[in-house]
């Protein structure tokens, strides 16, 4: 695995190639007033063309050494918004913010509410809402990698502006206090408990629950390590009041998916673990599904994630795998026998006697249990 001397070497060989001018031909518009900017942050946004009123909004942030712009043709969610109907924002990190560009997700100054730029990005989003008529209460908000634990940051800090959220090869909100924690934490994953972690994020802001969240990791990222996403399961399980082993674990054709529901079934939080995959955006440039444009960070791996995410949110055309409710499903909801109910109450005693140990080895025992009957 390369050292964290070798990972920034990286960033700044890749940082001309990321910056490039974006295929989009300038598609996003700047907007140079919006409010309170105390972090300082650079406003993009894109308005499909007939966009209706009450129409969502979608943010999005960008990862190191890349553009707001870049980020948000290449990941194709441009095309998204034209496809489904929703506007972008696209927040931006200059580089005398941070050298990199990189949002400031370990500095305590920038992700609490009301300062630095959790604050600029909140205004951001009050400015589009009543500039251009969209929906408050379907606002949705992604980013890849610092982009993404700036995301983590953002629904831990304004809970009740968004609807749902997806972080892709980000970090939990909290594990880093600075830039030797950030480096540490990036390179072996936090690991504390489920509840220690969702201890991290302030008390709800009045909304009714917490957003829902997706979660995208590349099992190869050797920049932010894996574990990390799952830390970032375990302290949103743990926010929501869900237990911390998934209620299921689901292969994909890319890897697995660890879902964690509701009592009424609705999936509130989902980890995605694609297989062979790098520090980066999940693409899938090929086929029906193709969408989006290579580049650095941006990765193919036959998933398009963002179309996914957008699934996720219920934002497609109504029918989604997130609020739809397969056989299988169905059949975790049936009543069960006092014999079934007696065998799944072992396994989640045995569940529950484990909920200290890393998320990859409770998945791990919760498959056996469930090969073996003890666990639905």
């Amino acid at each position: 695995m390369p050292g964290l001397g070798d990972t920034t070497a990286m960033l700044a060989r890749l940082r001309k190639t990321a910056s490039l001018p974006s295929a989009s031909g300038g598609a996003l518009k700047r907007t140079a007033s919006f409010g309170p900017n105390p972090g300082q942050l650079t406003l993009l946004s894109y308005r499909p063309e007939r966009l209706p009123p009450g129409a969502p909004l979608v943010v999005v942030l960008h990862g190191c050494t890349q553009s707001a712009e870049a980020y948000a043709v290449n990941a194709g969610w441009l095309t998204l918004a034209d496809r489904f109907g929703f506007m972008i924002l696209a927040a931006e990190q200059p580089s005398s913010n941070n050298p990199n560009r990189c949002f400031n997700w370990f500095s305590p100054g920038d992700v609490r509410r009301g300062e630095g730029e959790a604050a600029s990005i909140a205004s951001m989003v009050a400015h589009l809402i009543a500039a251009h008529d969209l929906d408050a209460d379907r606002v949705f908000i992604t980013g890849l990698s610092a982009g993404g634990a700036m995301t983590a940051a953002m629904l831990a800090a304004y809970p009740e502006l968004f609807a749902g959220g997806a972080v892709i090869g980000g970090l939990p909100y909290g594990v880093a206090r600075n830039v030797q924690d950030a480096l540490r934490v990036m390179s072996r994953a936090d690991g504390r408990a489920a509840r220690e972690l969702g201890a991290l994020v302030p008390g709800p802001q009045g909304q009714a629950r917490p957003p829902r969240l997706s979660i995208w990791h590349g099992e190869a990222d050797f920049t932010v390590q894996a574990g990390n996403a799952h830390d970032l399961a375990q302290q949103w399980s743990a926010v929501h009041g869900l237990p911390s082993a998934p209620h299921r674990v689901e292969p994909q054709a890319f890897g697995t998916r660890s879902v964690w529901r509701s009592a009424t079934g609705e999936t509130l939080v989902e980890l995605n673990l694609v297989r062979g995959l790098g520090h980066g955006t999940p693409l899938s440039t090929r086929g029906e599904d193709a969408l989006g444009q290579l580049a650095p960070f941006m990765l193919e791996a036959g998933v398009s994630s963002s179309l996914e995410i957008v699934r996720f949110w219920g934002m497609d055309d109504g029918s989604t795998r997130a609020a739809s409710t397969s056989s299988a499903d169905v059949a975790v909801a049936r009543p069960t026998a006092p014999a079934d109910r007696e065998r799944d109450s072992v396994g989640r005693a045995v569940m529950s006697a484990v909920s200290a140990v890393p998320a990859g080895v409770q998945e791990t025992i919760a498959k056996a249990l469930r090969a073996a009957g003890l666990l639905k």
